[in-house]
């Protein structure tokens, strides 16, 4: 039995970048930080940023295009893929992606979506709004409209 299997939790550290293939088919691709704060021996406070790249696919993609952008919290899950390619100058390069096939918006209703400076945090409240996306769900002429949207 095998499992690749990823569960990410973090902001968005640049808005999504939406790219149609060839043939049509929509990807989006962004990054997601994630941090660990930890107290050192010494008593100090450490932080440490982790960059995750990430692709999404169909309508997945057309949805984080749409409603993700710089700062936002979202959980992505997927798989981790890695690609290699040749660079300009022959070198052999490589990149590890997470190709997301579930993605919730965590951020709570109201939040500027648009904000690029630092982020501020959320305010409480009892129950934040979410959205669940699994593009199984969809089929190729399902079309989404933003009044069916739940925020």
């Amino acid at each position: 039995m095998n499992l690749n299997r990823a569960m990410l939790i973090g902001n968005l550290t640049r808005d999504p970048e939406v790219r149609t293939t060839p043939s049509g088919t929509a990807v989006a691709s962004f990054s997601i930080a994630t941090n660990q704060v930890w107290t050192d021996p010494s008593g100090n406070r450490q932080e440490k940023a982790e960059f995750h790249n990430i692709v999404a696919w169909r309508k997945l993609a057309e949805i984080c295009g749409q409603y993700l952008h710089k700062g936002s919290k979202v959980y992505v899950e997927g798989r981790l893929q890695t690609r290699s390619w040749d660079d300009q100058t022959g070198n052999k390069r490589y990149i590890t992606e997470i190709v997301i096939d579930n993605m919730i918006m965590l951020d709570s209703k109201g939040v500027n979506r648009g904000t690029t400076g630092p982020s501020a945090p959320l305010p409480q409240e009892e129950s934040t709004p979410t959205i669940q996306v699994d593009e199984t769900d969809f089929g190729p002429s399902e079309e989404i409209k933003v009044e069916e949207v739940p925020f």
